[in-house]
């Protein structure tokens, strides 16, 4: 048992640089040595020499690389397992790394190795010029902080300048960029100026209402019922002209 401690222990401190390191810590001081770490001191690049980037930016992977990325995973996977006591003799268990590791990268994950999606704008020949809105549009993601659920809805509201989108593109690009870990502020920049970018509207909206599991999951002392968090952007119109504010924020107060 003694022996049992004593690498325990050694497993622990080798999770932070060596210069930081005492023979013997408490979980209090490993956390002060932990986080008082400068960003710095962190790599940029993994042990197989890929770079590591933001939770929630994109780099495209080929199918080649996303199985590689599967096998290493499923092995970490498995590594956790062990340190949690869970054994794999149980059935339930006995391929849980293989399943995580594919539904990180091939769904809770995917919009961060995969192409944005195809988006085809047209002509606003009839030179529309009032508010088109999406609404209901689901977000399934993950926070960046606890990789627990956030689960909510999203609206997307432009007037158009020269080009107007199929609807359901709109409902594509959110998704692209739910599917990553997320922090919900950053989220909503990023739809807002993905859209901003490829259709130059004179007006954008967009709001995000959903509840953060790693609140609720974790026994924060708010109902589930209740803890939802709304963000919103606005760019062109929709943030200098306070009326179509109020008109976009006014259709949408249900949703």
């Amino acid at each position: 048992m003694e022996n049992d401690s004593i690498n325990q222990n050694n497993s622990i401190q080798k999770a932070i640089p060596t210069d930081i390191v005492k023979t013997k810590m408490t979980i209090q001081e490993y956390e002060a040595a932990y986080y008082s770490q400068e960003i710095e001191a962190f790599p940029k690049f993994n042990q197989l020499g890929y770079e590591l980037y933001d939770s929630n930016d994109n780099r495209v992977l080929n199918d080649f690389e996303k199985q590689q990325m599967i096998i290493e995973l499923e092995k970490r996977i498995a590594d956790v397992m062990d340190i949690l006591r869970i054994s794999r003799r149980d059935p339930n268990s006995t391929h849980t790394p293989y399943r995580v590791a594919k539904m990180l990268i091939n769904e809770l994950m995917v919009g961060r190795y995969e192409a944005a999606p195809k988006i085809t704008i047209f002509p606003n020949r009839k030179h529309v010029n009032n508010l088109i809105i999406s609404q209901g549009i689901e977000i399934m993601s993950i926070c960046s902080h606890h990789w627990q659920t956030i689960s909510g809805k999203c609206v997307v509201g432009y007037i158009p300048g020269d080009y107007v989108v199929g609807i359901s593109k709109l409902s594509r690009i959110v998704q692209w960029f739910a599917r990553r870990p997320q922090i919900q502020e950053e989220m909503g920049e990023q739809i807002a100026d993905y859209i901003q970018r490829i259709l130059k509207p004179k007006a954008l909206g967009v709001v995000i209402k959903a509840k953060h599991y790693c609140m609720i999951s974790r026994g924060v002392e708010e109902s589930e019922e209740d803890s939802e968090m709304i963000t919103s952007v606005m760019r062109g119109l929709m943030l200098n002209d306070i009326n179509l504010r109020n008109e976009f924020l006014n259709l949408i107060k249900d949703f």
